[in-house]
């Protein structure tokens, strides 16, 4: 038999257990189109998708190797069939965004849920994923599925997996899962036989709008009640499903509602506006900026698509910017402690390590852990803020164990209105800290290959030819945390370089600091000294990694 023959052979065993008619159709033209289509058939069969840092994501297609109710059906039977072998109590609780299929996969992970006995609450409509996170603890889920694939392309989906206390633990309730579970579920998924055997029940249990409202509520306790309120807001959900939740918690706090970019506020799967759902492109926010120029507002926000995420941008002598992650991160871990909260305050091993410095300085504790919310949140006990520099932000803990991008569009508008009442701008307060602790400036370096091998190709080749200086200055210590996790950082005594691959998206990924001091307070002259440094440190590292 040749290659061509068994890759044909397996393509026709999926096509008959495959339950989906429109799938079966999709793959039977493959089919039908050999060999011409071998490539293509190849690649939908190279494998299952891998179930990872964030569950399962890839492109909705025909095919073990793709987003699809036959992948849905077999994750579902696995996860709930893990869950009974630990005996795991409560129900199985599922969101979903408004990305095509996502309903449903919502709907056929809950009948595969109450198929096998266990109950299944579906929330009422498309809503952001940190009200799935906050409904596995409100409710008491024994987990939590979110379909979404959060800010990738509009040909993708995902499948996000949270646990609940009982298997979660109290660092882990409410939060995504970490090893050994995503090993185990994925052992779990891959010993499902045919899906034909996969007994199916009821959709069970669609929410009420309750759940919501009571994740506003409790929302709209992260800012102080008696603050200030004066603050225009241009904000944009980039086609997701942000924008009724955040309207409904800047409503219930005080705030005037956010002037909306009209033709980005509703959701669209196509995402029709932007050539990549995520604030971080380039181009992302450009209408959100436009329409704070026209409104006068003082701040813009951007939401990703399933509102976990939250941007920043606001106006400055040389116009509006967007702030970057760790930017927004440390000016709301300062408004935190400024503001009397007391607990750790952390943030991953590639954000800045200004707040390292902040949080030294004032006695507060502080952690670093492993990229991801998933690590973060299990930072520690006395968890009190978290973030990290790609724009995620956990605010309150206790209410939603990830990521959350309408709670910290709240507090930065508290801090923004605190600011302008006392005549001063975010700018203002940026720029206060780096008078009293130096500029920290970073930047990102982010490659997006075609072939994965790419990867392991730059990874190899910065191992091997390790750089002994970075802008002029030795590299004091060289950490490679392999093979645990495939990540290496290079230190000078001003600054930082952290190589990694995305563990997301097809990337690889340098973050790049610098730490510049501020001499007779001129702050302006020391932001220009560090930029001009990471610029030349952008370049050295990409020579580094054999990009160039």
């Amino acid at each position: 038999m040749t290659e061509l023959d068994d890759l044909e052979a397996r393509a026709r065993a999926w096509l008959a257990d495959d339950p989906d008619e429109a799938s079966r159709a999709e793959l039977a033209r493959v089919l039908d189109g050999l060999p011409d289509t071998a490539d293509d058939l190849a690649d939908r069969f190279a494998g299952p998708l891998t179930f990872g840092t964030a569950g399962l994501r890839g492109p909705l297609r025909a095919g073990p190797n793709g987003m699809n109710l036959a992948v849905v059906t077999q994750a579902a039977a696995g996860l709930v069939g893990w869950l009974a072998a630990r005996d795991a109590a409560g129900p199985l609780v599922i969101g979903y965004d408004a990305r095509h299929g996502s309903r449903e996969f919502a709907e056929r992970t809950a009948r595969v849920a109450t198929g096998a006995g266990r109950e299944a609450l579906l929330l009422p409509h498309p809503l952001p994923t940190p009200v799935l996170a906050y409904a596995v603890r409100k409710l008491a889920a024994a987990a939590g599925v979110m379909v979404t694939a959060s800010h990738n392309p509009p040909q993708d989906n995902g499948y996000k997996v949270y646990l609940g206390a009982g298997l979660g633990g109290s660092l882990g309730a409410g939060a995504q899962i970490v090893p050994p579970a995503d090993v185990e579920i994925s052992a779990a998924i891959a010993s499902v036989g045919a899906l034909s055997s996969v007994p199916l029940g009821s959709i069970g249990v669609v929410l009420d709008e309750d759940i919501v409202e009571s994740y506003v509520e409790e929302a709209t306790r992260v800012v102080d009640p008696d603050g200030p309120r004066d603050l225009a807001v241009a904000y944009t959900p980039l086609h997701g499903v942000g924008a009724r939740v955040l309207a409904a918690a800047f409503a219930r706090a005080g705030f005037a509602r956010p002037h909306e970019v009209a033709e980005q506020a509703e959701p669209d799967p196509l995402f029709p506006t932007v050539a990549f759902p995520n604030p971080e492109e380039p181009g992302a926010i450009d209408r959100v900026i436009e329409l704070a120029k026209v409104t006068g507002a003082d701040i813009a926000i951007a939401n990703d698509p399933d509102a976990d995420r939250c941007a920043v941008a606001i106006p400055g002598p040389n116009g509006w910017r967007m702030l970057r992650g760790d930017e927004v991160g440390v000016l709301l871990a300062d408004h935190l402690q400024r503001r009397g909260v007391t607990g750790r305050f952390a943030t991953t091993i590639v954000s800045s390590s200004l707040l390292s410095q902040l949080c030294a300085r004032r006695g507060v504790a502080y952690g670093a852990t492993l990229t991801g919310f998933k690590w973060i949140v299990r930072a520690g006990s006395d968890l009190a803020f978290g973030y990290e520099e790609a724009l995620g932000y956990c605010v309150a803990p206790s209410m939603v164990r990830d990521k959350d991008g309408i709670t910290a569009a709240l507090l930065v508008a508290e801090l923004a209105a605190g600011l302008k009442a006392s005549l001063r701008t975010i700018g203002d307060r940026l720029d206060e800290i780096a008078a009293e602790f130096g500029v920290y400036a970073t930047d990102q370096l982010s490659v997006r290959v075609d072939d994965l091998s790419e990867i392991d190709t730059a990874m190899a080749y910065i191992r091997t030819k390790t750089p002994g200086s970075l802008l002029d200055d030795p590299v004091i210590s060289v950490e490679d945390l392999a093979p645990e996790n495939d990540v290496l950082i290079l230190r000078t005594e001003s600054a930082r370089v952290v190589v990694r691959p995305s563990g997301t998206e097809p990337k690889l990924k340098a973050y790049l600091e610098v730490v510049e001091p501020v001499v007779d307070g001129d702050v302006a002259a020391a932001r220009e000294r560090a930029s001009a440094s990471v610029r030349a440190l952008r370049t050295e590292t990409a020579a580094s990694l054999g990009i160039w």
